[in-house]
């Protein structure tokens, strides 16, 4: 049986690419860039805000100092805006505190900068079991790498078998495979369920409500 759950966010427990798409085209309009769709966001996200505005810059624009420039137009409005639109997956709310209910330990592993994930979680699930809110701070590698998951591990300490790592990409499954901890791919956020096999996802899922099941195993 599990004891610790460590979500990612964007993709799993949130669908958060309305107001993504949203910041990062004003971000592109205050700067002279062309724009994109909404829906084309959902192949740029997963590697943190910076990997972001490069994917929608042109590739001659993917300057360092531009990319610095462009993300200020970014933070400016997407600290602003991050749940104008943004609405958790159908289930997850009941989830979180089916899971909470049951005792369990709670976390959140982003790579969004650590004041938007602060907020957000705050904002739509203050009430879950968290032992830890984290995302993307300054000298701290971004996942696949496994930091992050190690530091969730050590505001919980919890061993290895008992935790379960969910998200919806293969850079999570990628994430932990690295942390050696057990995975959960979702297939209702960014990425198709073929990434997630291909990234060796231990089990892919398409409800919430198998995520309970499990956990029980």
């Amino acid at each position: 049986m599990k004891s610790y759950v460590i979500f990612d966010l964007d993709g799993t427990l949130l669908n958060t690419i309305e107001d993504l798409g949203h910041a990062v085209n004003y971000a592109l309009r205050s700067t002279g860039h062309p724009e994109h769709s909404i829906p084309a966001y959902q192949a740029m996200v997963g590697n943190g805000v910076r990997r972001l505005i490069e994917r929608a810059l042109p590739p001659e624009a993917r300057s360092t100092t531009e990319v610095d420039r462009i993300l200020g137009f970014f933070r400016e409005y997407y600290d602003e805006h991050c749940c104008d639109f943004t609405k958790p997956y159908p289930g997850i709310p009941e989830l979180l505190a089916d899971l909470t209910a049951r005792g369990l330990n709670l976390a959140v592993t982003s790579n969004k900068y650590q004041a938007a994930v602060t907020k957000i979680i705050n904002h739509y699930f203050p009430d879950a079991a968290w032992r830890a809110v984290l995302g993307n701070v300054e000298g701290v590698p971004r996942k696949p790498d496994p930091s992050i998951v190690f530091a969730a591990l050590n505001a919980c300490p919890t061993p290895k078998a008992q935790v379960l790592y969910v998200g919806d990409s293969g850079v999570d499954m990628e994430t932990a495979r690295r942390a050696c901890v057990e995975s959960v791919g979702v297939t209702w956020g960014f990425r198709p369920p073929s990434e997630l096999r291909n990234a060796y996802a231990d089990h892919v899922i398409t409800d919430p409500d198998e995520i309970v099941t499990i956990i029980l195993e």
